[in-house]
């Protein structure tokens, strides 16, 4: 048995038949319109509605939103180049942790500030900041590093 290569691959036998050759005479059953049928838009040559046509009802690809703006594929709600963060004011933090407390995703997770980990968190400054907190996030806004450090806590990045 000869090897096994991109040269001498083919199907196996029987596993493909050959194509129909329309319009070749009566006998061979697929003569005159070739299957088409009579007459019509289908049997012209061009023929045949065009792809994501619904019959006049408004395409799908025109019923979905799009959002607006300088960069529109970035912000479209669909695709992998769509970044997304939890935003979480400077407020709420003050509220849920004691002075001194360590800030985590995890620790957010526990006080119900956030449903999960599993999208990063962002840190904004909303509201006011009195108590000195150790923040250890995905991202910060800079305001918001400004509020963290002027309380007394400090910022690390995960």
């Amino acid at each position: 048995m000869s090897e096994i290569g991109l040269h001498n691959l083919k199907p196996d036998p029987g596993s493909t038949h050959p194509t129909k050759r329309l319009g070749r005479g009566k006998a061979t059953g697929q003569g005159k319109t070739a299957g088409r049928g009579h007459k019509g838009y289908n049997s012209r040559s061009g023929g045949g509605v065009r792809p994501g046509y619904e019959g006049g009802q408004m395409p799908i690809y025109m019923r979905l939103g799009k959002l607006r703006g300088p960069h529109m594929k970035k912000s479209m709600p669909i695709g992998p180049f769509r970044t997304y963060n939890v935003p979480v004011n400077v407020s709420r933090l003050a509220t849920a942790f004691p002075s001194g407390g360590v800030v985590t995703p995890e620790a957010l997770v526990e006080k119900g500030l956030i449903k999960n980990t599993r999208t990063p968190v962002k840190i904004l400054a909303g509201g006011e900041l009195s108590v000195a907190l150790t923040v250890r996030m995905h991202a910060f806004s800079a305001a918001a590093v400004q509020k963290i450090e002027a309380a007394g806590g400090t910022v690390e990045m995960l």
